[in-house]
């Protein structure tokens, strides 16, 4: 299994670093995982975007979905696209809502969103808590702690787990997520701090506190902020689990 950092910039893309999206690959399939700001000129930077077998989405805030609208556009319009040896319509897991919120984004009035909902594009598909199959990956997620719909998402294959926090505050079911998983990408947006709102975000120290709770093998954080010192929030996270990582952006890990 592997992963690529096509974006980890937390809320809102930074100075040439894009929102939150990442690969997960194994056996010739190319999984996406979110689909932020500025993460599809880094996935055309890196491959072909009609390489992607299917598209998850933790959850509908910009930051992790805005660019299926440019998506959408490659997708319907390209000159040359690659039909039929591919299937046209795109799998795209998210929550329940996922259809209507994409094609708001996509459909600037009511016209446009009256001949258009997306499905000639893609087949979308609502996150289920119990474990599915996308590809050769057994996908398995768990509503987190959040100010909308979101979920955490667990991915298995060939003996080898991967854990992702989605965006979330501390909340019981990340425990069981990340539970002894081989790789945790775990989201740590800020510093801590007792004026921090609950229900929203990891800080390094408890993104840290998690990795260890759950005994991962290896810690990711990802989805710090623009305007967060990076620094600071690695070294919270070091101070529970001391090999903490901070993600880079075009990275490449294999588990």
């Amino acid at each position: 299994m592997r992963l690529t950092i096509l974006g980890c910039s937390g809320s809102i893309p930074g100075p040439n670093a894009a929102a939150s999206g990442y690969l997960i690959e194994a056996d010739g399939f190319v999984l996406g995982l979110e689909l932020g700001n500025g993460t599809l000129a880094r996935l055309q930077a890196l491959r072909d975007p009609f390489d992607l077998d299917a598209l998850i989405l933790s959850h509908l805030h910009p930051d992790h979905c805005a660019d299926v609208s440019a998506l959408t556009v490659l997708r319907r319009y390209h000159p040359a696209l690659p039909y039929p040896a591919r299937p046209r319509r795109l799998p795209v897991y998210g929550p329940s809502d996922v259809r209507e919120r994409l094609t708001y984004a996509y459909a600037a009035n009511e016209d446009e969103r009256a001949t258009t909902d997306l499905t000639d594009v893609f087949a979308f598909e609502t996150l289920r808590c119990e474990p599915m199959k996308i590809g050769p990956f057994e996908v398995t997620a768990v509503p987190v702690d959040h100010p909308t719909p979101a979920f955490g998402l667990r991915f298995a294959h060939g003996g080898k787990t991967l854990a992702y926090t989605g965006d979330t505050g501390v909340c019981d079911t990340l425990t069981d997520l990340a539970g002894g998983v081989d790789v945790l990408l775990s989201e740590a947006s800020w510093t801590d701090s007792p004026d921090r709102p609950a229900g929203v975000h990891l800080s390094g120290k408890e993104a840290g506190e998690l990795g260890r709770k759950a005994g991962v093998g290896r810690l990711l954080l990802t989805h710090v902020a623009p305007w967060t010192d990076r620094d600071a929030v690695l070294a919270e996270a070091a101070v529970a689990f001391p090999s903490a990582e901070l993600v880079e952006q075009g990275a490449v890990y294999d588990l």
